[in-house]
């Protein structure tokens, strides 16, 4: 069923229009849009790495919340901009003006069923930039939205006790959090006979990358021929439910902030005469 990770009743799809009209306190509802891709991760992973990783935590999230906090999963964005990873075939890409489009389009959709606050949880690392363009789109246009970008890995969680130091360094894809996240919640597309390791040579310039990152942008291919940027081989199952277990916790703890959350609506500027003459009286604004 569409559902996949969350429980049906947190799945705001699975609600008739006239449910979604009559929920009480739609204001402080939480609705959290999980948003991946759908691109190569290596020989061992499937091209639905990110929205497995992003829909599996949010719904394992949605899992732990207490009755009394109003919150409810909309289906994956499992197409986003991947153009970084197009050389492999499985990849599908879209434009960076596409994804904008397509997360503003939706924002407006939240926001006019009488919803005011919205949260990705990005699993793809190539798109945060966008998210957030969207996220202050929707807050120039209303001022009562609350909508925070954010990426699956954000929150606090156990992944740095496996990893190794090279492994925290320069690992950015495919490697061992991502293997053992999918050991966790979907093993049966899990090939590890097929795992390798490749690591990107260290960027050679302190003052552009203290810890050796690319400082330049770069495309996976610039890396091998495999796809896999990381040591995706001490990756095991056990670790993926340990760090799947933290995300929720942690993403569980969050979306009841959300929640929770009072955030004062935007005062809007208040205008006069005085605005044609370069003297512009107006009431204290929030951004």
């Amino acid at each position: 069923m569409l559902h996949g990770y969350t429980p049906p009743h947190r799945y705001l799809p699975y609600l008739s229009w006239t449910e979604i009209a009559d929920l009480p306190d739609k204001e402080n509802t939480v609705i959290v849009l999980p948003t991946g891709a759908t691109e190569q991760h290596g020989p061992h992973l499937p091209c639905a790495v990110d929205t497995v990783i992003s829909a599996g935590v949010v719904g394992h999230a949605l899992a732990r919340l207490p009755a009394e906090v109003p919150a409810f999963a909309m289906a994956p964005i499992t197409y986003g901009k991947s153009e970084e990873h197009l050389h492999f075939p499985g990849t599908v890409t879209l434009s960076g003006e596409t994804l904008l489009a397509t997360m503003n389009e939706v924002g407006e959709s939240v926001y006019r069923a009488g919803f005011r606050k919205l949260l990705f949880v990005n699993g793809h690392g190539g798109q945060p930039q966008v998210l957030e363009m969207c996220a202050r789109e929707l807050r120039l246009r209303h001022g009562d939205f609350i909508v925070v970008p954010s990426f699956t890995w954000r929150v606090p969680h156990v992944a740095g006790k496996y990893l190794s130091e090279q492994e925290k360094k320069l690992a950015m894809h495919a490697g061992h959090a991502e293997t053992a996240l999918m050991l966790a919640l979907a093993p049966e597309t899990v090939h590890m006979e097929r795992a390798v390791v490749n690591y990107p040579p260290a960027f050679p310039s302190p003052l552009l990358s203290p810890d050796g990152r690319p400082a330049c942008a770069w495309t996976a291919r610039d890396f091998g021929p495999s796809g896999i940027i990381g040591d995706p081989l001490p990756a095991t199952a056990e670790q993926g439910h340990a760090i799947l277990d933290s995300l929720a916790v942690s993403w569980a703890a969050a979306i009841t902030e959300l929640h929770q959350l009072r955030w004062a609506p935007r005062a809007e500027p208040t205008w006069s005469r005085a605005h044609h003459t370069g003297h512009v009286e107006h009431s204290s604004a929030l951004a």
